[in-house]
């Protein structure tokens, strides 16, 4: 498996420090699960930052200051390891979705409750703590297009299997799109196969279609 699309050094970089919240943090420890190149990113980010706090000099602190952070860590979501292992490509036998999705979802494709969306597309949110963000697998039927849209807000798009080609390229499992208000796209999923994405966004699509504006707050897209 060749992945073209990664993550920008950004994104990583949260993500080894711990900024990101427990959404977005899925998407990239899902990204990380496929990809060896940015795994190997990653660990070498956490190694340089736990450098640079080694070369910090003892700082005092106040009594009951350790019990202090237990209780806030208690009331804190656990976000995805960076060190998740490897997950094989999708092929016959093996998980179409990595571990860190699988332990969200509660089991594979085979499993999921999908919702219709309409032409054959069909989706499935999943349950997250994290307030304003919105986790979701996409099911998108070979050789067609999903609707022409905008975006309100950024957008992840890491396809788990077949592949889908827009204005910026092709993407095909383990490639990450990173999307913004900057981007008006209608990705078609590739002829052979059906495309499943996981799809992170933090603001509602903005879709051209009249007759798609007008279902989208029931289709919570």
């Amino acid at each position: 498996m060749s992945i073209n699309h990664h993550p920008s050094d950004a994104l990583l970089l949260d993500y080894a420090s711990g900024a990101l919240g427990e959404t977005w943090g899925l998407g990239i420890a899902t990204h990380l699960a496929l990809c060896p190149e940015c795994r190997r990113t990653v660990a070498l980010m956490e190694d340089i930052g736990g450098g640079l706090l080694d070369a910090l000099p003892p700082a005092p602190v106040s009594e009951g200051s350790f019990d202090a952070l237990l209780a806030r860590l208690d009331d804190v979501a656990p976000e995805p390891a960076a060190g998740t292992p490897a997950t094989a490509p999708a092929s016959a036998g093996a998980p179409v979705l990595p571990l860190p999705l699988r332990d969200y979802v509660g089991s594979d494709i085979d499993g999921i409750r999908w919702r219709q969306l309409g032409m054959g597309a069909r989706q499935f949110i999943l349950p997250m703590a994290q307030k304003g963000v919105t986790a979701r697998l996409l099911w998108i039927p070979a050789g067609k297009p999903v609707l022409e849209h905008a975006h309100g807000g950024q957008e992840l798009t890491l396809v788990l299997r077949g592949s889908f080609s827009d204005e910026t390229g092709h993407y095909a499992r383990g490639d990450l799109q990173e999307a913004d208000e900057s981007l008006s796209h209608q990705p078609h999923a590739a002829p052979g196969e059906d495309c499943i994405c996981l799809a992170i966004t933090d603001a509602p699509l903005r879709f051209k279609s009249l007759a798609a504006r007008m279902v989208q707050p029931l289709l919570r897209i």
